[in-house]
């Protein structure tokens, strides 16, 4: 089924446009990773995951009639060729939303953090792009059906449409209709979350690519699918409890699985740099030393750390550069 079938469904009759569609959508960091379609055309997912957003570090997206004559995107202050990849995978998904209007539209966007680099900026990218579009061309679609749609731009971005603890749920349907995120009402107001910035520039794999070349080469990924559930419970009872050992064990083990797939494939796909490696004895060393922090990474070589208020001033002092978020600070 192609993505332009399924929304034309949530489309009014006549698509109008407003004056302005504007909107923030944070990143977000999976305790419980995607990885592995079982639909690459509407980005339906393999497993079930769960994320938690990282606060005021984002996307916030602007969208407006263009006044040249043709579709426009700027990201960060600067004007994208038509022919980037970038640029060409916006476009494509504002024509799944303005049916039949022809209208050109200018798309300016602004992330806070880099963008490709594993730090899930197309997650916050097409989340916030989603919901600027729902605006501008008055759709009035519901949280589930955005986050649906965001899904079909960034897999990931359907976690993004929410804030706090979310769980993108894997689905059944062939439209991909009940794949899309749902929010768990369980704030924890100590939780922290530290970025530990390896490298800021984009990654030679993307994510698409690297995850369908782990399908597809990768015999390890076969037992995927049951750690990804299994970790799943895990998280949801440590959350539930607020048991930060077991959030961090489960988080920690769910992605060193997900990086071990990535090195069974062939090519092998290793996304560490000596820094990444570093960073890892560097936490499994203060962990040893009774400092309760464990780690997680996406697809790329950045690490992130979780720990709770009370270590904070100790995580700063063993990683001088790290970036704080409270995700659930008021």
């Amino acid at each position: 089924m192609r993505k332009i079938d399924v929304v034309k469904g949530l489309l009014p009759a006549t698509v109008v446009a407003g004056e302005r569609g504007e909107a923030f959508a944070p990143s977000n960091i999976a305790l419980c990773k995607y990885w592995g379609k079982r639909d690459r055309e509407l980005n339906l997912p393999i497993n079930a995951s769960l994320s938690v957003s990282l606060a005021h570090l984002g996307s916030h997206t602007i969208v407006t009639e263009s006044d040249t004559g043709a579709d426009r995107v700027v990201l960060n202050g600067i004007e994208q060729s038509t022919d980037s990849k970038f640029a060409r995978k916006v476009v494509e998904f504002v024509s799944l939303f303005r049916g039949d209007l022809q209208q050109p539209v200018l798309v300016s966007t602004e992330n806070n953090i880099p963008t490709a680099a594993g730090l899930a900026s197309s997650a916050s990218g097409f989340a916030a792009l989603m919901l600027a579009l729902n605006q501008f061309y008055n759709l009035n679609l519901t949280d589930i059906e955005l986050s649906a749609c965001a899904r079909m731009g960034s897999g990931s971005a359907s976690r993004s449409i929410f804030t706090g603890f979310v769980e993108w749920q894997m689905g059944h349907r062939d439209d991909g209709m009940d794949s899309h995120a749902i929010v768990l009402d369980k704030p924890w107001p100590d939780l922290r979350i530290g970025l530990v910035k390896v490298t800021t520039a984009e990654k030679k794999v993307d994510s698409r690519a690297g995850m369908q070349r782990t399908v597809e080469s990768a015999h390890l990924y076969q037992s995927w699918p049951l750690q990804a559930a299994a970790d799943l419970e895990k998280l949801h009872l440590a959350i539930g409890q607020q048991d930060f050992m077991l959030l961090g064990e489960t988080a920690e083990q769910n992605a060193l699985s997900m990086h071990a797939t990535m090195i069974a494939s062939w090519p092998p796909l290793l996304y560490w740099q000596p820094e990444s490696v570093a960073a890892m004895h560097k936490v499994w060393d203060l962990r040893a030393q009774g400092l309760q922090v464990y780690f997680t990474m996406d697809a790329g070589p950045n690490i992130k750390l979780l720990f709770q208020q009370q270590d904070e001033a100790a995580l700063l002092e063993a990683f001088p550069e790290l970036e704080v978020v409270a995700p659930f600070s008021s």
